[in-house]
């Protein structure tokens, strides 16, 4: 894949990197997207139907069940060569704001630190009474059974259930965690828009703040995606083969750790 002179020049000469992800970076490490269709018992349950707060009211041991069931899937994954090249360009630029909107922990594990987690995260849960997060992460999962009723943890501080740390459907965005986004999205010089389909609000919007305030925008992707023209860019491709070839390019006089 040919990439453009003008990224590369962008990202050579940018002061602040902001880099978006989204779920097809996740994808390739073997987690199913949201949207992607389900095996087994799970397939008879809509996944909307158990990302709600009724739902956890309804019947909090299934979708407690549910969602360590997704925890296992992620456990068991391992970052791909797009979540290592990530955190090997923080070293390579004087500044780098990573922002996911992926709930798994696979960024972190690839190296990457103070990550913004724009929808929660699977293993930081908190109280559906009291609402703060539970002070400890949550231990590496059993090995759960597709459909199996489990008992959620307890609060350290009301005893109230505790819920998965992930925003679900009819819940705002982490106001922190949005506004810290919007910031960086308007400082940028740079921004790689990674595996995301750039739909979901209010989170679609931060590539656009990018561009408007002057940022050099470049769009990771396999799908097809319309740009503006100037300062705006489209790289086909998985996300693990793009982001390697981009940074040997840009940073060849390096040493770039994850390239073996």
């Amino acid at each position: 894949m040919e990439i453009d002179q003008g990224v590369v020049d962008a990202l050579q000469h940018a002061k602040h990197v902001l880099v978006f992800t989204g779920a097809g970076v996740s994808a390739e490490s073997g987690i199913p997207t949201f949207r992607d269709a389900l095996s087994g018992l799970w397939a008879r349950f809509d996944p909307a139907a158990l990302a709600t707060r009724e739902a956890f009211r309804r019947d909090p041991s299934f979708v407690w069940g549910w969602y360590e069931w997704r925890r296992m899937q992620v456990y068991k994954a391992q970052p791909n060569l797009a979540h290592r090249a990530i955190a090997e360009l923080s070293a390579n630029v004087a500044k780098l704001t990573l922002i996911t909107q992926n709930v798994d922990d696979l960024h972190e594990r690839a190296g990457s630190i103070d990550v913004i987690h724009l929808h929660g995260s699977l293993s930081t849960p908190r109280c559906f009474a009291c609402a703060r997060f539970a002070v400890e992460p949550l231990p590496p999962p059993d090995e759960p059974i597709e459909g199996r009723h489990l008992e959620p943890p307890r609060c350290g501080h009301c005893g109230g259930k505790l819920r998965p740390g992930v925003v679900w459907f009819g819940e705002s965005l982490p106001t922190q965690a949005l506004a810290q986004s919007f910031a960086a999205a308007k400082d940028c010089d740079v921004l790689l828009s990674v595996g995301t389909s750039g739909v979901v609000e209010p989170a679609a919007q931060i590539p656009d703040i990018a561009w408007r305030a002057g940022a050099t925008v470049v769009h990771i992707n396999p799908d097809t995606k319309g740009v503006r023209g100037a300062r705006e860019f489209w790289l086909e491709g998985r996300a693990s083969e793009v982001l390697p070839q981009l940074l040997a390019k840009g940073f060849r006089r390096q040493r770039i750790e994850f390239i073996r």
